[in-house]
Formats: structure tokens, C-alpha cells, sequence
């Protein structure tokens, strides 16, 4: 290649524009360009009052990588000067692949027609532009200071929190238009490539084998043609998308079959540099005892190894190629000297180096490479025949040793920050069923005589505390106590006999909770058993106890709500059934992350991770330290049992490693039956937080969802299965029960999971299950209320078209139900073959609107800005409050007025329910006497009259013409509105 030896640029020619959308209000446009290529940005001059400006002007990009150049994608936008005009600036965009880009000479003038940033986005026109790349040789003295000069030249856009933007960035920042009218953002091929290559040598340097390299030309070649519309795109009002299909190339299907594929599919490889220093050799023999260290050198990175004697250290270290500042590695050796008793002198005894443009390239399945030796080379020559014993190499985030490295990205070896798996607990339903107690040896003193003791059962496991009824002495119980009880066990169940009156033990018993049975469903009896109570030291025997206790198998113990939950197998492995398919999750990473903590008292920082949960397997990503565009590109796979679940993944600022908590950036949920099988989604989702000062855009994760399913058999198969094991239809728990055993499973996760190492925050796991559902919350209220109104408005719609048929409002409407009603008395076998026909008709048209994009949360759903800060402050209020009692009466009328209304609501429904049922218990002889006569004369009428003839004319008088009717109630109606109620006598 002609730039082998030195550096492209890439020249964009702003011609000209033709026949702009008007934008200042007064039929004109001021017009400027702004071009993003490869993490770099220019802008054009601006031309006042012009809808066909000329500009003329090159501008000229660096191409940091020449063989990925073709997956590149240059980006024009167009806008209005916004110091003209205060409404919508956006005039249109381009988006040019760079396989069409050609070599200097080669170039021709081309107009393309702007395209539209969403379906409400006012565009025309079109641009010209010249798109070409010129190949320029690099001199000796200038390959010396590459790095300078890109620092230099290249304006690739900095992390907010390491250098402050250049001026010409920020004055192209003051000009570009508000966030509703911001560009969109590049595809992820750009994005994702732009900072891994900025750092890169103006040598090409790549990941891809040969093979893989021909069918990134191909599939560039394809990316070339005109792509698609797959998705909606953003409105203009910058209100919050759901889910964005970036591009034609996101949304694939893949074969029923193609269950062999390689991992790390989902996300992009990211770039790193592997070294592996495995130990020192010495010539100087008398050394051998000093404690050794190598150090590792890389620009600014400065490294050490563990220091010790036997200087076997074999430690991987792996440099995200983004933060590399040098095209030198240095490894050098040192030991340490003892000066006196009390200091160490550390003196180096050589380094080797390494040229990071001739460092081999790896990617798995190749094989590991090998370490070799290298000579130590010393400013002085008095100690030489040291070696070190080293392996470089560039490989990706998929290396075997990259989970056990050192990592720059996420701060070298914090086990805070490392990427982890962890698992929840097996979870088991405990139930104790109480049947009776014998021959108590109650010490009751006087009182004996004056009352009758009464008795309850209390039974202890762990935390979990459950008591039964009062019973009087000799009386059964009969009663089940539910527990959850999770492994490895607690070690007793504590069952104590106690006076209710007094709280007095009369006795308790321990039962080993390994040595109780387990069963798995209904069929299976445990036996009964009798237990010795024990009272104290000075009554080793105060009675028996008649227990039945097991551990049921056979439901399924939550520990997330129902309408999100990820898993509904069983807990007994005997009643587990062969997963259905497969979800592949890939998290790639995030953009536009506010800062959440200040770093040194001074600038904001965002250290961010990931934590997805599904099933019982939760995982969380690598931290990515002080960055608001953080690029995990980790992928992960579950079993998935049951279509009908949701995977819930957060993003969290990690806090945990400088001893604070974690805080939550935002939540996204994905529901399995809404994806279709074999076809990938790749998405960017807006994090939301909800606070008391009000809902707060958090930035966005781009998530790459795919779920494979082999047997579409079982699939279907798994709709008509029940949701829940067996034993939840055959011997149900109650609402009340299941929602304390719920909330008591949240706790014994979160209690075992803070636990592992490291551990994974309280404050995680409870944004992740939804702990605070049940609290009470106007918002939520509202949200509730309005989504039955929403789902009853098809209903009030129908009544409404109804009484407008009824009212003669549209004639022609009315005269069509006539004949439609005279047909259906007719041909009253046709009328359900009808009803299907239509709804099959209106489903297949409706298909063409079926949304390829999954849903995020939606803030209009949830009430987020129609509430108050008052209730979205209460809505936070820690429980017990801690709120001054002047704010807790104002809430207090607030709740008992909203409730007054529901009350008054309720007792409505109730009424119409008694007066119906009032004319069957002769509440009112005179109505009921009434009704009678009413029901005899109509068992005579319905006899001698057809029932047809009888819908015919009902049909007729009901919609008759408004000049027919009177004004005032029917009689039926006056005559119900009179029936009594039961209102009266309520107190």
C-alpha cells in the first residue's frame, strides 16, 4: 500500500448546497456545514440569507487506521445559524460509507439529496461534495515524533474530564443547535473504532485474520448500497426514543441452526496489549537472594510487577490501546538493596525493548504464545548475562488471560472492578405445619385458678419469625407456617410453645433443618412427628409438640415481581425442564454519561459498570474508570426456560472501591416474547433516574440482544404450558402470604450476594429486583389509574359510536346497522364466523406495523411529569419518615382526600350490585312484586313470540329516530334507579 510508510488524509470538499428548506421565517437560510470523521470534527463558514450557498471550502481529516478505513463513516450536517433564528436549525444529513471514497485525482463532484434526522424533520435540497484521500510519506525525523504530531493535528474528541476542548471545538459548540437538534449519533462501526485508533502508530495495524479481513470487504461492499429504514427514527422535539435501530446492518437474521458461532459476536473486539513477564535470570549468583521487580514502561504507564526472591513472577498486564501514548514498551529489572537496617535502594539491571508497530497480533483460537528469553541491556556493562523471560502480543478483550490481567482501563488489579458472575442462592419454601401440643407442663402459679391460659406457636429460622393463632390449652392448631430457607441452610428451626397472655415460654424445640424432607409435589405425604419441648435448665421436659415439617421442591420462591420476573422453574432439579433456547447479551458500551462524583474535589468523573440479571445468574462488567463514553463490549449467554420473562439490566457508578456506595445511573428491561428467534438487535436506550427533584436523563447504553431457539415446537409449546409448577394450582398461597415470602427471598439475596467477593452492593441488587414497589407513591397511583382508563377507552369508544348510531348523527351509518341488524336475526349462524373474520383481517393488516424496536421505559406511562415535586418527594421519603410534621399533615389530607374519592367510587360499584340483587330478596315488596308480574307476563310474551322477532324490534326502538324518543328517562332505568341499597345502613 502506497501509505505503508507514511500517513493518509482524508480531503472533503464542501461544494455547494441547492434549493434549502427556509428556516429564519423570512423564506431564507443561513447555512453551515459540520462534518464528523472518525472522531474528528469541522465546520464550515457560514452563508447569510442564501438557500443555495457555495462554500468551496476543503477540509482535511487524518486517517488514524488505512484498512479500516472502508467500515468508516463520514457524517455531514447541515444546519441554520442559530443566532438568526431560535426554532428548528436542523436543513438535513448525509452519511457517506467509506468504501466510496476514492484516491486523489479520482474524484468527481456528486450531489446527494439530504435525508431527514426523523419522520417530523422539515428537509430538501441537496448537497455537493468531493470526497477524496490523499497518501503522503512520512520523513525519517518526522516517524521520530508521530505522537507529537497527532497531537498536534489530529482533533479527536478528548474525554470531558482529561483536557479542555480547543477553541475552534468550542466555538463550534456555541454555534451547533440545541439538544433536540443534536446530529445523530455515528454507527457503531465509527464510534467504536475512533478511540481505539487514535493512539495507533501510522503503521496499519489490525485484529482480523486474513479470512476475516475478506469478509469485512465484503460486508463493506454491502454497507455501501443504500441502506434500508429499519427503525423510527428521533422526532425533533428531543423527547425520549425507546429503542434505536442505528443502521440496516444492525438488525440480521440468522440461520434456526447457527448455534456454533463464535463468541464475542454481539460486541466489537476491542484492541489490547498483552505482556507477560514471567521471570528473571541472573549471571551475578551472589544476587540471587535480593528481592527482584520488573517494571513496565509504556509513555506514561509505569508498571510494576510483585517483588520477590525467587523472581517467578508470571503476571499478565493488558493496556487498553486507546490510553497508549508511546510506540515504545520498556521492561526493565530491578533489585532491591539493603543500604542499612532501615532503607532499601532499588538499582536496575538492564531493560529490554519492544517496538509496538512490530509486536505480533493474536486472536483466539490461536494458540497461547509462547514466552521467550531476552538480554538485559545496562547503561553499564558490569553485570551482564541478565535475562528476562517476556511474551507481547496485541489481542482483544476475548483472551483467555484477559479476565485474570492487569487492566488499565479498569485500574490494575481492584477486585471492585473486575468483571464477575455470580449466582443467586437455591431457594426453598419451607412449611411448618403445627397440629397440636400434650402434656404442657405449664407453671402458672395462682393464676391458674382465675383464667384459662391461651397458647400460640412461634417457629424462628434465621431472621424469619412466624406465630400461630391463640389457642386454648389442649385445643389444635392445625396451621402452616411458610418459611424460605435458602442453601447451604440455616442450621434449626426454633419452634417455641409460648403464653399468649404473658409472652412466658412454656418450652421450645431446635430441628435440624438437614435432617428435614424434601418433597417435590402433592402425592408425596411427610409424616407427622412428635418433639420433646424443652423449658429450661431446670425443666429439661415441659411437654410435647406435634409437628409436620418439609421443604417443598415444588414451587417456584421469588424474589423479583411477577410482571418481571426472569425465571418460573421449580426448585427441585426433578421437575426442571430442557431450556428452550438461548440469550446472547452483548453490552457494548455507553455515551454521553453525566458526571455522578467529583474527582479530587475538582472535575466530575464517572467510573461506570453494568449488572444484568436473569434467572438466577446475575453478572456485572468490568468497571471502566474516569470515562463518560465507557466501552465494555463484554457478551454474556443464559438458558432461558420460558419466553414469557424479562431481563433487567442497570448501569451503576462504581463507588464500592473507594469504600462509598454505588449510585445508579439508570435501568433498562428487555422482554424475551417480544424478540423474534435467530435475529440480533442492537439498540441504544436512554437511562433515566427518577428523584425527588424529578426524572433526569442519565446518558444512553447500547445493549445487543439476540435469542436463538432451535425447536419452534417448544416453543409454541411453552404458551400453552401453565406459567407456575404444579403445586402453585394445586395447593396455591395466598396474595398476602406469597408477597411476604417475596420481599423475604429479596432480603436473603441481597444478604448472600453482599457477602461474595467481591461483593455485589445491597443498594445494587434492590434497583435491580425493585425493592421499593410496594411503598406507597402518588405517582405510581396515577399511573395506575390512567392505564385502566387507557385500557377502557376501547370500550367507551365503542359506546360512543354506539349512541352516535343511536342519535341518527351520521344517517347513512345508522341506515347501514338496520340492514346489518336485519341480517344478523337472519343469519344468525353467520354472525361469530363474521366476528373472527374481521378480527384475522385487522391483525394481518395491523402486522405492518409491528415495531421491530424494543421498548424502554416510558416516562409518560409512568407519570414521571405530570406529578408534583412535593409528591415525587414523598414518593422518596425514607420509611419511617423523617419529615417535619407540618409536611406530614399536608400529605396526610392530600392521601385521605384521593382516598375519599376511591371510597365514593367503590361504594357506586356496590349499589348498582345490591339493587339488582334487591329484586330477588324482597327488600322492597312493591318492587319485587313488581318484578314478578314483570317476569310472568314475559315468559308468556317469549312464548308465543319469536325470539328474532324480539331482537328485531328491540334493535328498531333502540336506535329509532331522536323525533320518536323522548327526552326523559326510560322506564327500566327510573325503575332500577329506585331499588334499594344497602348504603343506608352502613355507619
Amino acid at each position: 500500500m502506497a501509505a505503508e510508510n507514511g500517513t493518509r488524509k482524508l480531503i472533503v470538499e464542501i461544494c455547494n448546497a441547492n434549493n434549502l428548506m427556509p428556516k429564519d421565517g423570512q423564506g431564507t437560510a443561513s447555512a453551515y456545514a459540520i462534518v464528523d470523521f472518525d472522531g474528528q470534527r469541522r465546520r464550515t463558514k457560514t452563508k447569510l440569507r442564501d438557500l443555495n450557498p457555495v462554500w468551496d471550502e476543503k477540509l482535511e481529516f487524518l486517517v488514524h487506521d488505512i484498512e479500516s478505513m472502508a467500515s468508516e463513516m463520514l457524517e455531514i450536517n447541515l444546519y441554520n445559524d442559530k443566532k438568526t433564528v431560535k426554532r428548528s436549525t436542523f436543513l438535513g444529513k448525509i452519511k457517506l460509507s467509506g468504501s466510496l471514497f476514492v484516491a486523489s485525482g479520482a474524484e468527481s463532484l456528486v450531489y446527494y439529496p439530504l435525508e431527514k434526522r426523523s419522520v417530523f424533520s422539515q428537509v430538501k435540497g441537496e448537497i455537493g461534495v468531493k470526497v477524496y484521500y490523499v497518501d503522503e510519506e512520512a520523513a525519517p525525523e518526522q516517524a521520530e515524533t508521530a505522537a507529537d504530531q497527532k497531537e498536534e493535528t489530529v482533533e479527536v474528541k478528548p474525554p470531558e474530564n482529561e483536557m479542555p476542548k480547543p477553541e475552534e471545538e468550542k466555538k463550534v459548540e456555541e454555534e451547533k443547535p440545541n439538544e433536540e437538534e443534536k446530529p445523530d449519533p455515528p454507527p457503531p462501526e465509527t464510534s467504536n473504532q475512533q478511540p481505539q485508533e487514535a493512539a495507533a502508530d501510522s503503521t496499519p495495524e489490525t485484529n482480523q485474520t486474513p479470512a476475516e479481513m475478506e469478509n469485512q470487504l465484503v460486508a463493506n461492499k454491502e454497507e455501501a448500497e443504500p441502506p434500508a429504514e429499519t427503525a423510527e427514527d428521533k422526532a425533533e422535539t428531543g423527547k425520549s426514543t425507546e429503542l434505536v435501530v442505528i443502521n440496516n446492518m444492525e438488525l440480521r437474521s440468522l440461520s434456526g441452526g447457527d448455534h456454533n458461532r463464535i463468541g464475542y459476536d454481539l460486541v466489537d473486539r476491542m484492541p489490547f496489549l498483552y505482556v507477560r513477564v514471567v521471570k528473571a535470570k541472573l549471571a551475578n549468583k551472589e544476587l540471587a537472594a535480593c528481592p527482584l521487580h520488573a517494571k513496565l514502561t509504556i509513555g506514561t504507564h509505569n508498571i510494576k510487577t510483585k517483588t520477590q526472591i525467587d523472581k517467578d513472577w508470571d503476571q499478565v498486564f493488558a493496556f487498553d490501546k486507546e490510553g497508549l501514548n508511546s510506540s515504545t514498551l520498556e521492561v526493565s529489572v530491578w533489585i532491591q538493596e539493603e543500604k542499612n537496617e532501615e532503607q532499601k535502594e532499588a538499582s536496575s539491571l538492564g531493560t529490554v525493548s519492544f517496538d509496538l508497530q512490530e509486536v505480533p497480533k493474536r486472536v483466539p483460537p490461536d494458540s497461547p504464545l509462547a514466552p521467550q528469553w531476552y538480554s538485559l541491556e545496562s547503561e553499564s556493562d558490569t553485570s551482564p548475562g541478565n535475562d528476562v523471560m517476556v511474551a507481547v502480543w496485541f489481542g482483544t478483550q476475548a483472551d483467555e488471560v484477559f479476565q485474570e490481567a492487569w487492566q488499565s482501563d479498569s485500574g490494575g488489579l481492584i477486585p471492585e472492578t473486575r468483571a464477575k458472575v455470580y449466582l443467586s442462592p437455591k431457594l426453598w419454601y419451607l412449611r411448618l405445619t403445627v397440629i397440636q401440643t400434650q402434656d404442657l407442663q405449664l407453671d402458672l402459679g395462682s393464676e391458674a385458678k382465675v383464667r384459662s391460659p391461651e397458647l400460640h406457636v412461634k417457629a424462628q429460622l434465621g431472621a424469619q419469625l412466624f406465630k400461630t393463632r391463640r389457642a386454648q390449652v389442649g385445643s389444635a392448631w392445625n396451621e402452616d407456617l411458610v418459611f424460605v430457607a435458602a442453601e447451604p441452610f440455616e442450621p434449626f428451626l426454633v419452634v417455641n410453645v409460648e403464653d399468649a397472655s404473658n409472652g412466658q415460654s412454656v418450652g421450645e424445640v431446635k430441628i435440624h433443618v438437614s435432617s428435614i424432607d424434601k418433597r417435590i409435589d402433592d402425592k408425596t405425604k411427610v409424616k407427622s412427628r412428635w418433639f420433646n419441648l424443652i423449658g429450661g435448665e431446670n425443666r429439661p421436659y415441659a411437654g410435647r409438640i406435634h409437628v409436620r415439617v418439609c421443604l417443598e421442591g415444588g414451587y417456584h420462591v421469588p424474589d423479583e415481581a411477577a410482571h418481571v420476573t426472569s425465571d418460573v422453574r421449580a426448585t427441585a432439579k426433578q421437575l426442571a425442564k430442557p431450556p428452550i433456547g438461548l440469550l446472547d447479551v452483548g453490552i457494548r458500551g455507553a455515551s454521553n454519561l453525566l458526571p455522578v462524583k467529583t474527582k479530587d474535589g475538582a472535575c466530575g468523573t464517572t467510573d461506570a459498570y453494568v449488572v444484568a440479571k436473569y434467572g438466577p445468574k446475575w453478572i456485572r462488567t468490568r468497571t471502566i474508570l474516569d470515562r463518560f463514553n465507557p466501552r465494555w463490549n463484554e457478551q454474556y449467554t443464559w438458558d432461558v426456560y420460558d419466553p414469557c420473562t424479562v431481563l433487567t439490566i442497570g448501569v451503576f457508578d462504581n463507588g464500592r472501591y473507594k469504600g462509598e456506595k454505588d449510585v445508579h445511573i439508570g435501568k433498562i428491561r428487555i422482554r424475551i416474547s417480544t424478540l423474534d428467534t435467530n435475529t440480533v438487535y442492537q439498540n441504544s436506550y436512554t437511562l433515566t433516574v427518577l428523584s425527588s427533584n424529578g426524572a433526569k436523563k442519565m446518558g444512553e447504553i447500547e445493549i445487543a440482544v439476540r435469542f436463538c431457539c432451535s425447536s419452534w415446537l417448544s416453543l409454541m409449546q411453552a404458551y400453552g404450558s401453565p406459567l407456575l409448577p404444579r403445586m402453585h394450582h394445586i395447593s396455591p398461597l395466598g396474595p398476602i402470604q406469597q408477597d411476604i415470602l417475596r420481599h423475604t427471598a429479596m432480603r436473603i439475596v441481597t444478604n448472600r450476594l453482599a457477602r461474595s467477593e467481591p461483593a455485589l452492593g445491597q443498594e445494587v441488587i434492590h434497583f435491580i429486583l425493585d425493592s421499593d414497589t410496594h411503598v406507597w407513591s402518588m405517582r405510581r397511583s396515577k399511573a395506575n389509574w390512567f392505564r385502566v382508563v387507557r385500557c377502557l377507552s376501547r370500550v367507551v369508544s365503542l359506546a360512543r359510536w354506539l349512541d352516535e348510531i343511536r342519535t341518527w348523527t351520521h344517517p347513512s351509518i345508522t341506515i347501514l346497522v338496520h340492514g346489518l341488524l336485519v341480517a344478523m336475526v337472519l343469519c344468525p349462524h353467520l354472525v361469530l364466523p363474521t366476528v373472527f373474520l374481521y378480527a384475522f383481517l385487522i391483525l394481518v393488516l395491523r402486522f405492518r406495523y409491528c415495531r421491530q424496536i424494543q421498548h424502554n421505559t416510558d416516562s409518560r406511562l409512568s407519570y414521571v411529569d405530570a406529578v408534583s415535586l412535593d409528591e415525587l418527594d414523598e414518593e422518596f421519603d425514607e420509611f419511617p419518615t423523617t419529615k417535619s410534621p407540618d409536611i406530614i399533615q399536608i400529605r396526610y389530607d392530600r392521601l385521605r382526600t384521593i382516598a375519599g374519592r376511591a371510597q365514593t367510587l367503590l361504594g357506586d360499584i356496590a349499589v348498582q350490585g345490591e339493587r339488582l340483587e334487591s329484586l330477588f330478596s324482597w327488600r322492597d315488596p312493591r318492587a319485587s312484586g313488581i318484578f314478578v308480574l314483570f317476569c310472568l307476563f314475559a315468559s308468556l310474551f317469549f312464548y308465543l313470540v319469536p325470539f328474532k322477532v324480539f331482537v328485531l324490534g328491540l334493535g328498531f326502538y333502540h336506535i329509532r329516530h331522536p323525533r320518536f324518543r323522548d327526552d326523559m328517562p326510560s322506564l327500566p332505568i327510573n325503575f332500577f334507579r329506585r331499588l334499594p341499597s344497602l348504603s343506608d345502613q352502613v355507619m
